[in-house]
């Protein structure tokens, strides 16, 4: 297992030292072929209008090709798609508990029950097999999926979002040239793009997305377990409500303290638990549909479910409330998309988990037509003679692995919303080296398990938790219905007379059970929206505020010739009409440089010279870039050039001794460490023998003899330490978004003691900004 986080340079990270060079102005690795190259794009300052530039005469690393989502086949394939039944099917999976005990009140009528099982065949069918399976899923944002991975994918194709400066290497941009678009396409675009209101929405509404998933990661593992334990009493119905509860919390607490084990083992624990659970259901469905009444086959007609509902009318609408609950866990397909693939989620939806499902609902239907009265308990009532314990220790199990689904998708959810900077940066654990997707966060994991104990514990029933439950499914899915036809439009560039038809459709089917749901809000609905929106809350706020201060950093982005000028090989500082001689320090010092931008100064490095007037010997900016990926090749990982500023001439000088390193690494490297200094003087001393060829070989003996000398004499790092700062003559509610904004970045921000170097040769620098 191992850790990786987007942001600062005090993670701790594992990594081998591997000095490569190549003959050119980088020490880079030589890039293997897939790899898309840029020759010296970078050195060209007129073209790219930048009055600094590393020489490039090596391949440069393409970033972006690091982050491209993961292909599997054969059995590769075949195991994942294993996987996945142990992870994602979990909820939907155990559904059959529950459905018509939440749909009926009372013994329903034989027509009604065939109406009930008309309603769910078709929701399966609709809304898991043709919008998820076969559409949804297509909608992924490199590999991501989930309501903000729509939101995150329409930004790349639409100038929607202010991007963080330091990930713009990592950000595909992929927007179509105008004339690529059919005019309502284009006009749909032009729209979102002009509207400040319509970004405005997008970004709330991908948010408030994510943050109904998030709060059935509160109610998913309550609800499944503890309808998993109310088994027990159609054994022993003498059992009380408080012990029922007090298991069930129980059990909670040991689903969520299993999940540091990663999803990969977790998910292979449980598949053959599903698969159990899933011919349990399969086999007991044929049984009742055979012994009692083979006539519910009927059901697959769509117009008894119409007559279901013309017959009961406002009570048969307000029953759809319960029959959504058997496509609950579907969004868990589209946000577990991450930690699995398309393939492999189909293969095991289409061949496996779909039709064991409909022939549990249709067995049960069959059962509660000639024995009314069993609604109340669906499933434990209609299992086969002496199957009793068999099916309530699966079922207890399955119920188990029901909360997997969404709490992994949680995990998902939560670290896109930190690599778009809607939230802070906070540990996660890849918990796989073969499939990257899989991670593992623990503050999600701690919360959600303390939400789920609450609720469980306040509800106390299936029946109150699915009031509350409901509502948060059909609201995600009428979501990425609106999201996903955007995406048709602007990223598929599908014609608007086919995507139009297909959005009223699934607009006017998620509506209907919307509308039912909706009204469970006084009853217990108001619960999961109240979660919801405070979440939005934090995610929108955090989001202004990265916004904010990446504006108040602009005014660092100074390139290093308006900085410093060399007079007579010493490095002078710019001060406006007054410059000052800066004044070499012995040592080396390596600056963290947070934004790795090769054309600005470091503003740490910008800081120190201003406050000291003085700069080490030889300096280092040193950056790290975090990839998706467990590990970074040797030959791809570093990349090394000489740090340049212009004199009055049209000819670059180079700043004496002043080099920047940028580290690419995986989430299984560790960079930051004690030895790092070696590391840096290592590297730097093999590029500067890669670039010996002066015609005065003294220069380069001064060079490496600067360097050692430096080394021996003393390594000191140099961090950056920011604080912001709110002009006083904001107004009163921005001020107020701004102070909350900056008391979540102080507590969340990485201390300096985690820096994983020697503590005494660390010197932080302190600067302030106004926001």
């Amino acid at each position: 297992m191992s850790t990786s986080t987007e942001d600062g340079p005090a993670e701790d990270r594992v990594m081998e030292i591997h000095p490569t060079s190549s003959a050119g102005g980088v020490f880079s690795s030589r890039v293997s072929q897939r790899k898309a190259t840029h020759g010296n794009k970078a050195t060209n300052a007129k073209e790219m209008d930048l009055e600094v530039a590393s020489v490039s005469d090596a391949p440069e690393v393409e970033e972006r090709d690091f982050h491209s989502k993961q292909v599997f086949k054969g059995w590769t394939l075949a195991w994942l798609a294993y996987q996945s039944l142990g992870v994602i099917y979990g909820d939907i999976g155990t559904s059959p508990l529950y459905v018509f005990s939440s749909t009926f009140s009372s013994e329903p009528s034989h027509d009604d029950i065939v109406g009930a099982v008309s309603f769910v065949i078709w929701a399966l069918t609709i809304m898991v097999t043709i919008k998820y399976v076969f559409i949804v899923l297509y909608a992924d944002d490199e590999g991501e999926g989930g309501t903000f991975a729509l939101y995150s994918l329409l930004s790349r194709y639409a100038k929607l979002v202010r991007h963080d400066p330091r990930h713009t290497n990592f950000v595909k941009l992929q927007r179509y040239a105008t004339n690529d678009l059919q005019k309502p396409n284009r006009m749909t675009r032009n729209v979102m793009e002009r509207s400040s209101f319509i970004k405005w929405a997008l970004k709330i509404l991908g948010a408030f997305g994510v943050s109904l998933l998030l709060a059935d990661g509160v109610l998913t593992p309550a609800q499944s377990i503890l309808g998993a334990i109310q088994g027990i009493t159609v054994v022993n119905p003498n059992i009380s409500s408080s012990t029922v509860v007090g298991v069930s919390c129980a059990i909670l607490v040991l689903v969520f303290i299993v999940q540091p084990f990663g999803t990969s083992r977790l998910a292979s624990a449980f598949a053959p638990i599903v698969i159990v659970w899933m011919i349990f259901n399969f086999s007991f469905g044929i049984y009742n549909l055979v012994m009692y009444d083979a006539s519910v086959l009927k059901a697959f007609s769509p117009s008894f479910a119409g007559a279901f509902l013309k017959r009961n009318g406002r009570d048969g609408w307000l029953q759809l409330g319960g029959i959504l609950l058997a496509f609950t866990g579907v969004e868990t397909l589209f946000a577990d998309l991450g930690a699995f693939s398309q393939r492999a989620i189909r293969i095991s939806w289409l061949l496996f988990v779909y039709p064991c499902l409909l022939l549990s609902y249709i067995g049960q239907g069959a059962f509660i037509s000639r024995v009314p009265s069993a609604y109340a308990n669906p499933f434990y009532l209609t299992v086969p003679p002496g199957m009793l314990w068999p099916s309530l220790i699966v079922a207890i199990l399955a119920c188990i692995v029901a909360s997997q689904a969404v709490i992994t998708g949680s995990f998902q959810l939560l670290s896109q919303v930190m690599k778009l900077s809607y939230f802070p940066q906070v540990k996660v654990y890849h918990t796989s080296k073969t499939f990257h997707g899989q991670i593992y966060i623990p503050l999600a994991n701690w919360l959600m398990m303390i939400g789920s104990v609450i609720v469980t514990a306040v509800y106390n029933n299936t029946t109150a938790l699915g009031e509350a439950y409901g509502a948060c499914v059909i609201l995600v899915s009428f979501l990425t219905t609106c999201m996903v036809t955007v995406v048709a439009l602007i990223v598929w560039k599908l014609p608007v007379y086919l995507v139009l038809p297909v959005f009223l459709i699934f607009a006017l089917w998620d509506g209907m059970f919307l509308s039912a749901a909706l009204s469970k809000v006084p009853h217990g609905a108001w619960f999961t929206l109240m979660i919801a929106v405070a979440l939005t809350c934090i995610f929108v706020l955090w989001r202004y505020g990265k916004e904010e201060q990446w504006k108040a950093e602009e005014s660092d982005n100074t390139p290093l010739s308006r900085t410093i000028v060399l007079s007579e090989s010493q490095i002078v500082l710019r001060n406006g009409s007054q410059n000052s001689t800066i004044t070499p320090i012995s040592g080396l010092g390596i600056f963290f440089d947070k934004s790795g931008s090769a054309t600005n100064t470091p503003t740490v490095f910008l800081h120190f010279i201003q406050k000291f007037s003085a700069t080490p010997e030889v300096s280092v900016f040193f950056h790290l870039r975090p990839l998706s990926v467990p590990t970074v090749a040797p030959e791809e990982r570093y990349s090394v050039s000489r740090c340049y500023t212009y004199g009055d001439g049209p000819n670059k000088q180079a700043i004496p001794n002043c080099y920047r390193l940028i580290v690419r690494h995986g989430y299984t490297d560790e960079i930051v460490t004690p030895d790092l200094g070696i590391l840096v003087l290592d590297l730097i001393r093999s590029y500067l023998n890669s670039q010996n060829n002066s015609k005065i070989p003294e220069d380069h003996a001064d060079r490496l003899d600067a360097l050692h000398g430096a080394w021996k004499s003393q390594v000191i790092y140099i961090v950056g330490k920011e604080q912001l700062k709110i002009p006083k003559k904001t107004n009163i509610p921005r001020r107020f978004f701004l102070w909350a904004f900056l008391w979540m970045r102080d507590v969340s921000r990485t201390k300096i003691q985690h820096l994983n170097v020697e503590t005494d040769r660390v010197v932080e620098v302190g600067f302030v900004k106004e926001m």
